[in-house]
């Protein structure tokens, strides 16, 4: 799997800098370039996530962005028995640093790769049963790293768009907060001048 990961982020950095020469560059930095945007999630249940990362980014021709950001989140989820009682809760906290490239082939279309280290920390609930007394374990505290790859639709809207997106942790790390499921965004990037 860590081979087919390094063989998608080479053909994704390939990408880059054959879209880079498409464009004649301009001398020095525009500012007019630089966006804002990133996650607010909120969900609430037996998997609950508040998710609260945003992200700067520039966006150097019609083809290519990049940038950095933040990701500060809240997780917790309740694991339950054939007759629906909650056998264990996990709750964790997650804050960390991450990097992003974009390609957009087309304007409404992006690919994105995402690294990612972060800190997590938690702790296990065991619920009591009739033969045993509830228990709680601190989890250890990590730092763990992400390779997020997806895709994405993008909205043009104003001054900015709207993009739905799908990705996957491609390092499957055991103590990943995104566990081995895909992961649905829905964000917006506005520009900042």
């Amino acid at each position: 799997m860590h081979k087919v990961s390094l063989l998608a982020a080479g053909f994704l950095f390939l990408s880059f800098v054959a879209l880079a020469q498409d464009e004649e560059p301009k001398k020095g930095f525009e500012r007019e370039k630089l966006f804002i945007g990133g996650n607010f999630g909120l969900s609430f249940g037996d998997y609950s996530n508040i998710n609260i990362s945003p992200q700067l980014g520039y966006r150097f021709n019609r083809y290519l962005a990049a940038g950095m950001g933040i990701n500060m989140q809240s997780i917790s989820f309740t694991e339950r028995d054939f007759s629906g009682n909650p056998v264990r809760k996990t709750s964790q906290g997650v804050a960390g640093l991450n990097a992003f490239g974009r390609i957009y082939p087309m304007q409404q279309i992006m690919l994105q790769v995402q690294p990612e280290m972060n800190y997590v920390w938690g702790k296990q609930k065991y619920f009591a049963t009739p033969t045993q007394p509830s228990l709680e374990f601190k989890i250890d505290t990590k730092i763990i790293p992400s390779l997020l790859l997806g895709a994405g639709v993008v909205f043009p809207a104003g001054r900015g768009s709207f993009i739905t997106s799908v990705f996957y942790d491609v390092l499957n790390n055991a103590n990943s907060p995104y566990g081995k499921r895909p992961i649905v965004n829905v964000g917006y990037n506005v520009g900042l001048y």
